[in-house]
C-alpha cells in the first residue's frame, strides 16, 4: 500500500439503497463514527415510504404504520427526536375485520366473544380446540401456509384466516408461500411446543425476556404527518453522506478495499470504501456486477417474486359511510369473490387522516390473487374499489379525493423454495468479506423488521471493521 493511500478502514461504508433498512443502517453506523454514503437510484429517500398532504387528507402509499415489536424501534425514535411527534394508533380502533357473507365480521378478541361470533362454524371452532392435539410435523419437510394450516386448522380457518391474513401481510397466496421462511416463528412454535396454542401462551414469557412485544399484541405507530416523517429525518441526519439517482452497476474487491461504481447523470465514477452493505430491492441488486471475488453473482435474486400491488387511497363524507369504521380495517378473504385484497380505516387509526366531517379509506388491489387489476389505469382502479366498498361497507355517493399508486413489484414473496435465495446472500457475505446484505427480502417484509435488519447489519458491519482494524 502506498504511502498516500488511507487504511481501508478509514473510507466509508457503502449503503446500496436508500429505503428505510439503509438509512437506519447508515444512521446507526455514523453514530458510531463510521462514514458512510448512502447510493439511492430514485430521487429521494424512503423507498415503497411515502407520505402526502392534500386538501386535509393524509395518504399513505405504502406502509400505513408501524408495529413496535422491538426497544430497537422505540430507541430509534428516541435518538432521532421524533417522540413529540409519534402517534399511537387510537385504542378505540383495534377492531379488525374479516368479510363473511359479504359483509365485515368483528374479530372475536376474546374466548367469549370466539364461541360467540359468526365468523367460524361450530366446527371451525371445534377444530381449534383440537389443535394441541395435532402431531407436529417433520422438521425437515418444507410446507407452504396452506399445507400447514390444513394440517393443523383445517379448510375453514385458511379460507376465512388465514387466506385473508396472508392478502393483508404479503398480498400473497397461501399455497405458494413457505411457513418455514415466510413465518419462520410460527414454524418454530410447532416445532418447539407442538401446538400454536401452548406455543403461544408459553412463548409469551420468553418474549417478553428478550424485551419483545408479539405483532398481534404490539402498539402501532405513526408520526403527526405519517411515516415519510421517520425516512425525512433519517436523510436529514445523514446529510450529504445521500447521494440521489446515483444507481450502483458494479462492486469489485480491490486491495482490501470495495470499489463501487455508480452512474449519476449519465456519468459513471468509482469510489473505493471498506464494506458494502446491500440493502436496496432484490430485483434491483440482480443487476449489480460483483468482481474481484469467488462468491457467487446477484443475479438469481432477479427469480423473487415481487407482485404488483395498487393502494388506493379514497376520501368520504362522513355520512355517506354507514359502518362505524371503529377499527384497524378490513380483510376479504378470496373466497368472497371481491376484487379488492382490503381496506384500511386510516382515518380512525390516526387523529387529523382527514378534515372535519370526511373519512379516509386505504385499500389495496391486486398481489398474487389479482396482478392484473393492480395494472389497471387509475380511473379504473377507483371505480372497482368504490364497488366493492359499496358492496361491503354500504358507502354512498362518490369519493370527495383520491390518490392511486401502482407498485410494479411491490413486496418479496417468501414463497417455497425460498431457501436457496437466503443460501445465496450467506455465501455472497462468506466469499465476499465486507460485503452484507439486509433488507425486506431476508429479514422479513414489515416496516418493524426492516427497522430492525438496519440496527442489527450496522451492528454487524461495525463489528466486522472493529475485528478487521485488531487485525
Amino acid at each position: 500500500m502506498s504511502a498516500v493511500t488511507p487504511p481501508a478502514q478509514s473510507r466509508p461504508v457503502a449503503i446500496v439503497g436508500g429505503g428505510i433498512t439503509g438509512l437506519v443502517a447508515g444512521y446507526r453506523l455514523a453514530q458510531r463514527g463510521l462514514p458512510v454514503v448512502v447510493y439511492e437510484a430514485g430521487g429521494r429517500v424512503g423507498g415503497v415510504i411515502e407520505s402526502i398532504r392534500e386538501n386535509g387528507f393524509l395518504a399513505e402509499f405504502g406502509p400505513n404504520s408501524i408495529l413496535e415489536t422491538s426497544t430497537k424501534i422505540s430507541g430509534l425514535i428516541r435518538d432521532l427526536g421524533l417522540e413529540p411527534r409519534r402517534l399511537y394508533s387510537d385504542p378505540a380502533a383495534e377492531n379488525r375485520y374479516l368479510v363473511r357473507g359479504g359483509r365485515p365480521v368483528c374479530l372475536p378478541v376474546s374466548p367469549l366473544k370466539f364461541f360467540t361470533t359468526e365468523l367460524f362454524s361450530l366446527g371451525a371452532k371445534l377444530r381449534l380446540l383440537r389443535e394441541p392435539f395435532v402431531r407436529r410435523g417433520p422438521a425437515e419437510v418444507e410446507e407452504s401456509v396452506a399445507q400447514f394450516v390444513l394440517r393443523r386448522l383445517g379448510q375453514e380457518w385458511l379460507d376465512y384466516a388465514i387466506n385473508p391474513m396472508i392478502a393483508g401481510i404479503y398480498a400473497g397466496d397461501p399455497a405458494r408461500l413457505s411457513v418455514q421462511h415466510g413465518f419462520p416463528k410460527l414454524a418454530a412454535l410447532e416445532q418447539r411446543y407442538g401446538s400454536l396454542i401452548k406455543g403461544q401462551i408459553l412463548g409469551a414469557k420468553e418474549r417478553k425476556a428478550r424485551g419483545e412485544v408479539s405483532k398481534q399484541e404490539a402498539k402501532k405507530v405513526s408520526f403527526d404527518e405519517g411515516l415519510q416523517v421517520l425516512t425525512d429525518t433519517l436523510g436529514e441526519k445523514l446529510g450529504t453522506a445521500v447521494r440521489l439517482r446515483s444507481a450502483v452497476t458494479r462492486i469489485e474487491a480491490a486491495d482490501g478495499t470495495w470499489r463501487v461504481t455508480a452512474t449519476a447523470n449519465g456519468a459513471a465514477t468509482t469510489t473505493e470504501h471498506c464494506a458494502v452493505l446491500l440493502a436496496a430491492p432484490a430485483y434491483r441488486l440482480a443487476a449489480i456486477e460483483l468482481g474481484g471475488t469467488p462468491a457467487p453473482g446477484l443475479a438469481p435474486l432477479a427469480e423473487i417474486h415481487y407482485p404488483p400491488v395498487a393502494s388506493v387511497v379514497l376520501g368520504f363524507r362522513r355520512e355517506e359511510v354507514p359502518h362505524p369504521l371503529d377499527g384497524f380495517g378490513m380483510l376479504v378473504p378470496a373466497v368472497e369473490r371481491f376484487q379488492i385484497l382490503g381496506t384500511l380505516f386510516s382515518s380512525s387509526l390516526f387523529p387529523n387522516r382527514a378534515p372535519k366531517g370526511h373519512v379516509l379509506l386505504t385499500t389495496y388491489v391486486g398481489g398474487v390473487r389479482a396482478p392484473e387489476l393492480a395494472l389497471k389505469p387509475q380511473d379504473e382502479l377507483v371505480v372497482l374499489t368504490v364497488a366493492d366498498l359499496r358492496a361491503i361497507l354500504g358507502v354512498r355517493g362518490q369519493p370527495t379525493y383520491r390518490h392511486c399508486v401502482v407498485y410494479p413489484r411491490a413486496i418479496p414473496q417468501y414463497e417455497v423454495g425460498y431457501g436457496r435465495f437466503k443460501a445465496l446472500m450467506d455465501e455472497v457475505e462468506a466469499k465476499a468479506p465486507g460485503v452484507f446484505l439486509a433488507g425486506h427480502f431476508r429479514n422479513g417484509i414489515s416496516l418493524g423488521d426492516s427497522i430492525i435488519a438496519g440496527h442489527d447489519v450496522a451492528e454487524r458491519i461495525a463489528g466486522w471493521l472493529g475485528q478487521r482494524a485488531v487485525a
